[in-house]
């Protein structure tokens, strides 16, 4: 049987759905299963210095956690390091601070208030912890397993992985979404909310909407097989049709 593999999508500072999203982890496949976050930790929820202060909790005791980098995640490094609240790959054009991003929720979780950019990059700088700001800058774009390519966002069909753009991990949908054709792995993803994960045959797309206010659904892999977990035990995830 083929070791299984955990995966948690889109957190987005909900530390107390991640919490349970370990619980079910650890009920199916132990303590010391292996467990791929997708990224987007922050933003939208009041936690996100809990899940972050999680994540390194548990990497640091030796759990073998694989935690990517998501696009709102990048958002909160380059606030960080620039102070830089507009991203061109944000359609709505929206700045990181707005309700609808996030940004202001992150920083009250480190008792940082934002009335302005400025004086929001200012406090920032001295709340929060340079070990936070270090971890979030090393995590990496994408976890491959086997038959299983975990990623943020997705991948540019056709492009080798050590060709890919990390812009492109963290942010892209169409082509990717669009693409129908087999991909060299199963790629699972989050970054685009849907009201329930799905499975489209080349790829998995596990983001349920907790940055919305959904679900956080973990799922278990064993070859391409996969299984959400619920709160009494796995449901097959299956492509529609």
């Amino acid at each position: 049987m083929t070791d299984p593999i955990y995966a948690i999508p889109d957190i987005h500072g909900h530390d107390a759905a991640l919490g349970e999203a370990l619980d079910r982890i650890a009920r199916d496949g132990g303590r010391d299963a292996r467990v791929v976050v997708l990224g987007d930790l922050v933003d939208r929820g009041p936690d996100s210095r809990a899940v972050i202060e999680r994540l390194m909790q548990g990497q640091r005791e030796g759990r073998p956690w694989t935690v990517l980098r998501g696009n709102h995640d990048q958002m909160f490094l380059d606030f960080l390091d620039h102070g830089t609240v507009r991203s061109p790959r944000v359609a709505s054009g929206l700045p990181w601070l707005h309700a609808r991003l996030g940004g202001a929720e992150t920083l009250a979780s480190y008792g940082v208030a934002a009335p302005d950019p400025e004086t929001a990059h200012t406090g920032a700088r001295a709340a929060v912890p340079r070990a936070h700001r270090d971890w979030l800058a090393a995590l990496p774009h994408w976890h491959e397993d086997g038959p299983r390519l975990f990623v943020h966002a997705g991948i540019r069909p056709g492009v080798p992985l050590d060709a890919q753009d990390p812009e492109d991990l963290m942010w892209i949908r169409a082509p990717f979404l669009d693409h129908a054709g087999p991909h060299p792995w199963l790629v699972v993803h989050g970054h685009t909310a849907l009201s329930r994960p799905a499975h489209f045959g080349n790829r998995i797309d596990l983001d349920g909407g907790a940055g919305q206010g959904r679900a956080l659904w973990p799922a278990v892999f064993e070859g391409r097989d996969c299984w959400l977990l619920e709160a009494d035990g796995r449901v097959p995830l299956t492509p529609a049709g």
